[in-house]
């Protein structure tokens, strides 16, 4: 899949919105976007910087709000300022993906994402771990719709009989 820099794949109905910081979060969250054209989820993808598009970055949050979107799955790098941002715009949960970009490996943006203050929740998954943001999200999502609640658990069963059919 091709993402230019602030253009985003559209869709009509998106149940998640994806946003990184800068294309270079994109081999990262790439991931998260297999998982929901795997579950043939709908979703939309936007680089938005809390730093340098902050006027952007809250007209998409309130705009996703508006298209029925239900989890942000937001990575950022660095001082990763992005997802706890989002967070401070909407109710929608935000699924925080620290990613290691600098020499600290990631740790930066995990604590940044995971030491939100009370009052703002933001999920935090591991170290550019965007295929369980999107699983995340899906679960979320799985609370009210029960196709998709179906699909993780033949998705959870798949898992299982990888491991099972290991041989050493």
């Amino acid at each position: 899949m091709k993402t230019k820099q602030n253009t985003s794949k559209k869709t009509v109905n998106p149940l998640v919105s994806i946003v990184m910081g800068s294309t270079s979060d994109l081999p990262i969250m790439t991931k998260a976007m297999k998982i929901l054209d795997e579950f043939k989820v709908p979703y939309e993808s936007k680089v938005v910087s809390a730093h340098r598009t902050p006027d952007l970055m809250k007209r998409f949050v309130k705009a996703s709000e508006k298209k029925g979107v239900k989890v942000v799955i937001a990575g950022a790098g660095g001082a990763a300022h992005l997802p706890g941002m989002m967070a401070s715009y909407t109710a929608l949960p935000v699924v925080g993906v620290p990613i290691n970009i600098t020499s600290l490996k990631g740790l930066d943006s995990y604590l940044s994402i995971s030491q939100m203050p009370k009052g703002v929740p933001v999920a935090t998954v591991a170290i550019d771990n965007s295929t369980n943001a999107a699983l995340l999200a899906l679960r979320i999502i799985a609370t009210s719709k029960k196709n998709i609640f179906k699909k993780l658990e033949d998705y959870r069963k798949k898992q299982s009989k990888k491991v099972l059919a290991q041989k050493i």
